[in-house]
């Protein structure tokens, strides 16, 4: 079975601000679930569990990285 990545994985090193923005910034918790449940979407696509066409599959990855990328500004922007 295919792994996808979670934000732990992603973004190593940053935990405490994932947690600390996850329990104290509604929009990135939103963020944060939406992520995750991409990646669950993509993981059973990938492993032919949920099959999908290439388009649908590209798609979910594109969502995926855009999700990120707000999620790495919103890390960055994060103080210690």
């Amino acid at each position: 079975m295919t792994m996808t990545p979670n934000l732990a994985d992603d973004f190593p090193g940053q935990a405490d601000r994932i947690h600390r923005l996850k329990t104290g910034n509604a929009h990135f918790a939103r963020l944060y679930d939406e992520y995750d449940e991409l990646n669950r979407t993509i993981q059973r696509v990938e492993s032919r569990v949920e099959p999908t066409t290439e388009d649908v599959e590209e798609e979910l990855k594109r969502r995926r990285v855009k999700l990120k990328d707000e999620i790495a500004a919103m890390l960055a922007a994060e103080k210690d």
